[in-house]
């Protein structure tokens, strides 16, 4: 089918960069951006079901000391250091 458009400036700037880059033509990169923005659109009549999150109690297992999680994860870290220090030699 053949139309008239009419293209703001910015618009058709992208669109020709678009179309230089894909190494196709004008027309073909028109096509296929207004194909994947009206499949975007999706148009679902009824709205999605609400995901609901079941939250529980959350804490720690006995014998695990909050205090010192970041002493953990600070020799974790030197572990990988090390690591990769010995990857490099």
């Amino acid at each position: 089918m053949r139309t008239t458009v009419t293209l703001e400036p910015d618009v058709a700037a992208k669109l020709k960069e678009l179309a230089h880059r894909r190494r196709a033509s004008f027309k073909e990169t028109l096509n296929d951006v207004l194909r994947r923005g009206l499949t975007s659109q999706g148009g679902t009549a009824e709205p999605a079901e609400r995901y609901v999150v079941n939250a529980h109690a959350g804490g720690f297992r006995p014998g695990i000391d909050p205090g010192k999680l970041n002493q953990l994860v600070d020799e974790l870290e030197v572990d990988d250091f090390v690591g990769e220090a010995r990857t490099l030699e």
